[in-house]
């Protein structure tokens, strides 16, 4: 019999001001404390991590910036310094690579992770699961971990002052869970996790639905409000556990067409939930849904802030990069989830179909 294994986070904190617990969450964890993330990320959090610690008294043992890769070589590298340093709890910040790569680091060296999210791109900071890429930033594959994050802060004030692409880019990965599990689960099979897992994901829809708008204002103004928190649980709280539910098995063309982006130099550098957001509306033009939900999908990624035509990715892309991203999205895994095989054409035709649709004036 097939046992389905369910791993997550020990611990979560989330609304307004929740990074004042972060230090007693450390201190139940460990003594000696490094903060880990990319550039941005560390410097948003480090004062605030920094005094938290101190008032629990565990020493701080100052920060270690990331490439901003999630790959083999990095992981090893922060492994090493966790293990030369004798960290006893990892504090990570960041988006989604910098997540993961800690994560990975701390599976590896047997050591507590504490997810501080400074952006709100994915629902990296709940999941055991690392997404790893090659060191140029090419997709490699999504990787299981034994364990997940120790304890997950979500602070709505700290990510109401993050850039709103990457508020996007959580709402474009998001929309992901509802799309992609609707077109590729059974109806008469939602029985169990599988059910549940479907429900969140509508969940997560039905409030970016309704608070996007609101919440995408609230990152403009930089100043938190209740559709920026409802939103945030759907982006961390209902997506990761449609992910742990699911155990990853929940993808299908949007994220198909995102590794086939990470090919192309041109648009690997995109955040991943842009690039899964415009996804999202390929994989309604391949399901052959009418022109209808189509502008209503395409009016809800504007709202989002997502891209709905290629040349808000990329303003030069050839026809040759275009092929070889659908050639790569094609032979990704995700792709394999989808009820029918898709073929280049179909990707291509589907592609035209979002572009032109995008022009429509509604």
């Amino acid at each position: 019999m097939f046992t389905h294994r369910l791993v997550f986070p020990a611990s979560v904190l989330r609304g307004r001001g929740a990074i004042k617990h972060l230090g007693a969450m450390c201190g139940r964890l460990g003594q000696r404390a490094l903060l880990v993330g990319g550039e941005r990320g560390i410097a948003s959090v480090e004062e605030q991590v920094a005094e938290q610690l101190d008032q629990q008294m565990v020493s701080y043992l100052g920060h270690d910036m990331l490439t901003g890769q999630c790959c083999e070589e990095e992981i090893k590298r922060l492994a090493d310094r966790l293990k030369l340093q004798g960290v006893e709890v990892v504090v990570a910040t960041g988006g989604g690579r910098a997540l993961d790569t800690a994560k990975a680091a701390g599976v590896l060296c047997n050591i507590p992770v504490v997810t501080l999210p400074s952006v709100a791109g994915t629902c990296s900071a709940v999941t055991p699961l690392a997404f790893r890429y090659h060191s140029n930033g090419q997709f490699r594959d999504m990787y299981p971990l034994a364990y997940g994050p120790a304890a997950v802060v979500i602070d709505a004030d700290l990510l109401a002052t993050s850039p709103l692409h990457w508020l996007s880019a959580g709402l474009g990965d998001t929309l992901a869970k509802w799309y992609e599990y609707r077109a590729i689960s059974d109806l008469g099979q939602l029985t169990g996790l599988s059910g549940v897992a479907r429900t969140n994901s509508e969940l997560c829809f039905t409030l970016i639905k309704h608070y996007a708008a609101d919440a995408c204002e609230a990152v403009r103004k930089g100043q938190a409000n209740l559709a920026l928190e409802q939103v945030l649980d759907a982006i961390f709280l209902y997506a990761g556990l449609t992910s742990i539910m699911s155990n990853g098995a929940h993808t299908g063309a949007a994220h198909a067409l995102y590794d086939g982006f990470t090919a192309c130099e041109k648009t690997r550098h995109i955040a991943h939930g842009l690039l899964v957001g415009f996804g999202n509306l390929c994989l309604l033009a391949l399901e052959n849904r009418s022109d209808e939900e189509l502008l209503v999908a395409l009016e809800l990624a504007r709202a989002s802030a997502i891209p709905v035509h290629l040349n808000e990715i990329s303003p030069d892309l050839s026809d040759a990069d275009l092929s070889l991203i659908i050639d790569q999205s094609l032979r990704a895994p995700d792709m394999a989830n989808m009820p029918t095989e898709i073929t280049h054409r179909q990707m291509r035709e589907a592609i035209a179909r979002v572009q032109t649709l995008s022009l429509v004036k509604t």
